[in-house]
């Protein structure tokens, strides 16, 4: 195997040689693959790149979406178990507080950070052919974040106390302790976790995006199998820290199962910082406004849970159940598309620039079509029948049907900017790769200033002024946040748009996709009325069939060629596997 690999690498490095030798730039961009035999024509920049809506680019989001898909399902075991013995307790309330503070730290360098800064230059030296550098960058960037992340670790452990002073302002007396308690046991495992993205990084450059989207499951298994063994056996509060400690030991299996694919990629471990001592920079420069971009961005998740907190006991737990909802769709057709086009749009970037805004385009509008063909009916469901889905989901035990509605309002608030959140991954992928992290930024700061301000009036005094309970105030916080995201949606693509050219998703397209997911949503509705002599999940399991079979079988009525493009994919991958 390592033969195998250095021969592959000392003879690409040769060609690449000559041809820089001969003024032949034409073929760095294909040093992905073997290098010909024969010499061939020059390719143009978007055949370089390949086709947008082609094989290659849908194979590629297909095994980001799978390995999502079992992450998520894993996730939602996890979340349903977690709900039938914490509900919407304070207990609840203190864990998932609790896990949002150490997530600083994933957040600001974990997956989003690496995938902005690292592997667009780590992708173009795979695309130049100098693997060894590459090797060399990975290395280097591994070291430095390992290092930081320790110390960041060691003082969120004994920052904890001033922490939740900042994100849960509304916690007092044991509800405090056992937060504070909960984030000094969960701040290591949040350090493992941004370790495990640098494997992802590496993964992805690779085109390995199946192992890396699905090393998660192996977390969720160690939360799963603790809330099962710990569950029945201990009160509400020693649960949660029970469920804090599977949690790190969860975030070290996550790393250990990405390791046998990380390291083969990557050689033997050399630190030589001067002979990478330019990638580094790049990296490192592109690392800050990425930093505080995401920092910006993810401020908006942390001002939801404070003002939250300042609602009654129940709108942190509920608010974060209702997260859980709205990332399935989010990451598994928004993240899965961006994840895949960034290695090739930065490796796009190597070919001269007649063509590549061109290509960009053009795999930017594809990616598009497709998000939008899943998250519209997503969407659509949260709104009309987001109680089957929650029902089903997390009714059980301590989670009572009455949970299940206000969840469903929550999460029908968070489904306004659905779309607008989803493509705007996409968007910001494209500048990530343009080497422009510094836009996104400022368009996320735009946006958390508007979650704040919207928030804070939507839900404490708006309630109070048209006279409901202040705990549905969570609903006009989740629905403010989701208005904020149109905006900045909406400034990310007029800017791109003037680099690129138009880009975005055809109205008419957009007008089928709402017409079909109404069309469904009346099916689903008439299904649960109609039902409502069964049992609550069992109903609810076939209102959600109900409604996915009639938005696919309207799809295939009309033709819809993303559907053809997802039968066409899996047909091919069944094929395969046969």
């Amino acid at each position: 195997m390592h033969g195998a690999r250095d021969y592959n690498t000392s003879q690409r490095a040769a060609i690449l040689t000559r041809n820089r030798s001969r003024g032949d730039l034409s073929k760095v961009a294909t040093f992905n693959q073997e290098p010909p035999v024969a010499p061939e024509p020059a390719p143009t920049a978007p055949a370089a790149v390949g086709a947008p809506a082609g094989r290659y680019s849908s194979n590629l989001a297909g095994l980001v979406a799978a390995g999502i898909l079992l992450s998520r399902i894993a996730g939602l075991i996890r979340e349903s178990i977690f709900a039938h013995y914490l509900g919407n307790s304070a207990a609840a309330d203190a864990f998932k507080a609790g896990f949002r503070i150490p997530n600083i730290l994933q957040n600001l360098f974990g997956e989003g950070v690496l995938s902005a800064s690292f592997i667009p230059v780590y992708s173009r030296l795979l695309g130049e052919g100098d693997e060894e550098s590459a090797d060399l960058l990975a290395w280097a960037v591994g070291a430095m974040l390992a290092l930081a992340i320790s110390i960041f670790v060691i003082l969120g452990v004994f920052a904890a106390p001033y922490l939740i002073n900042v994100i849960a302002p509304g916690f007092h007396g044991d509800k405090r302790d056992l937060t504070i308690r909960l984030v000094q046991i969960l701040f290591p495992g949040a350090g493992l976790l941004v370790m495990s993205a640098w494997c992802l990084g590496v993964l992805n450059s690779h085109h390995r995006f199946f192992a890396s989207y699905t090393a998660p499951v192996a977390w969720n298994l160690v939360m799963i199998g603790a809330l099962i063994w710990y569950g029945p056996r201990n009160g509400q509060d020693r649960l949660a820290i029970d469920l804090a400690f599977a949690s790190v030991a969860g975030a070290a299996l996550q790393i250990v199962v990405q390791l046998p694919q990380t390291l083969p990629l990557l050689g033997h471990m050399r630190l030589h910082f001067d002979r990478v001592r330019g990638a580094l920079s790049t990296v490192f420069r592109n690392l800050l406004p990425v930093i505080v971009g995401r920092g910006v961005g993810q401020v908006s998740g942390y001002v939801d849970n404070l003002l939250a907190s300042l609602l009654p006991t129940g709108a942190v737990a509920a608010i974060n159940y209702a997260q859980i909802l709205y990332f399935l769709p989010v990451s598994l057709f928004g993240l899965s598309v961006a994840a895949a086009e960034l290695p090739s749009m930065s490796r796009a970037t190597v070919v001269t620039n007649a063509g590549v805004f061109e290509a960009l385009r053009l795999r930017l509008n594809a990616g598009l079509r497709q998000i939008a063909f899943l998250v519209v009916p997503s969407s659509a469901a949260f709104v009309f029948i987001g109680d089957a889905i929650v029902t089903l989901l997390f009714q059980s035990g301590a989670f009572t049907h009455r949970d299940a509605i206000y969840v469903w309002a929550t999460v029908a608030g968070v489904s306004v900017g659905m779309l607008a959140g989803t493509t705007a991954r996409l968007y910001i992928s494209a500048f990530y790769a343009l080497s422009d992290p510094r836009t996104p930024f400022r368009f996320a700061l735009v946006r958390v200033t508007l979650t704040l301000a919207l928030g804070y009036l939507c839900a404490i005094p708006l309630p109070h002024a048209i006279g409901i309970d202040r705990r549905w105030g969570v609903v006009g916080l989740t629905a403010s946040a989701g208005v904020a995201a149109w905006v900045e949606f909406i400034m990310l693509r007029l800017s791109l748009n003037r680099r690129l050219g138009w880009t975005g998703i055809e109205r008419g397209y957009l007008m089928r996709l709402w017409a079909m997911a109404l069309v469904a949503s009346a099916v689903g509705v008439t299904v649960k009325f109609s039902l409502s002599h069964w049992g609550a999940r069992l109903a609810s399991l076939t209102v959600i069939v109900a409604y996915c079979a009639a938005y696919v079988g309207l799809a295939y009525l009309i033709k819809e060629p993303e559907l053809r493009r997802f039968v066409d994919y899996a047909s091919r991958r069944l094929r395969r596997r046969g």
